[in-house]
């Protein structure tokens, strides 16, 4: 499937800035464990975000030809002051968006996944922000819903990372996604023809192999597209209500553990 469009990772970027600043304005607890990241409290969650964009905001801006040492990143832990974590993450979402939509989706910026372009970090923070909002709202037990194109492009950019983690990294837990006549369908209930949410994805001898499309697989994962998502990022467990497996439910298990980093 084609990318979206620069200005739409843009304006997600800053849509989901201003979303996680409401989980903070609601008093959600900074203390609270992040359920989906035991070792973060909701706190260490927010300054991990904020930090990330900061540093993609420093490598934009700066059309860094290599990557970027942490310590020369203005700000990237956050103010020392809690209280102030609202204000640093409303200037860093504005900070990161004004060099983004200002370097255009082609400028030449290192980064790590073999693709230099101001438009990769777009697209990387669009989905970095739109999973670890998820990791706040369930921590603080709020309601979680994503936009469609963005939740399926999000499902897109993994497949294809998972697909260079293969192809790079030799000792990497995901290279054992491997073995011809295996298959994996996500299908989203409640996606429109426009769309398309549906996946397939096949094991090879290589690297996998996936396409957009409705296909019979050696196991299937059915439900909201928000809810399919959140389970293929391992943010939601198969059995929750909205979710439906079919087939062969060890090989998706098989999959949610080696196709993820840490």
């Amino acid at each position: 499937m084609p990318l979206l469009a620069h200005e739409r990772y843009c304006d997600a970027i800053a849509h989901q800035v201003d979303l996680l600043r409401a989980v903070l304005a609601s008093g959600a607890d900074l203390s609270t464990t992040v359920p989906t990241c035991p070792d973060w409290s909701l706190e260490r969650l927010v300054r991990h975000t904020g930090g990330a964009l900061r540093w993609v905001e420093v490598l934009v801006r700066t059309r860094a030809e290599q990557e970027l040492p942490d310590d020369q990143v203005p700000l990237g832990e956050g103010p020392e002051d809690a209280g102030e974590l609202d204000a640093w993450l409303a200037e860093t979402g504005d900070l990161l968006v004004a060099a983004l939509r200002e370097a255009g989706p082609d400028t030449a910026v290192w980064s790590w996944a073999g693709i230099p372009t101001s438009g990769f970090w777009a697209r990387r923070m669009a989905h970095e922000l739109t999973i670890h909002r998820a990791d706040a709202t369930l921590a603080a037990g709020q309601p979680y819903e994503v936009a469609p194109d963005i939740a399926a492009d999000a499902i897109d950019e993994w497949l294809q990372i998972t697909q260079l983690a293969q192809r790079t990294v030799p000792d990497g837990k995901m290279r054992e996604l491997r073995g011809t006549g295996r298959s994996i369908h996500l299908h989203a209930t409640d996606g429109t023809a426009e769309l398309d949410a549906e996946w397939v994805i096949e094991f090879t001898e290589d690297v996998i192999v996936w396409r957009r499309g409705h296909e019979k697989a050696t196991v299937a994962l059915r439900g909201p597209l928000t809810a399919v998502l959140l389970a293929f990022y391992r943010r939601l467990p198969l059995d929750s209500p909205e979710l439906e497996v079919l087939g062969e439910r060890e090989l998706l298990e098989f999959w949610l553990d080696r196709a993820s980093f840490g």
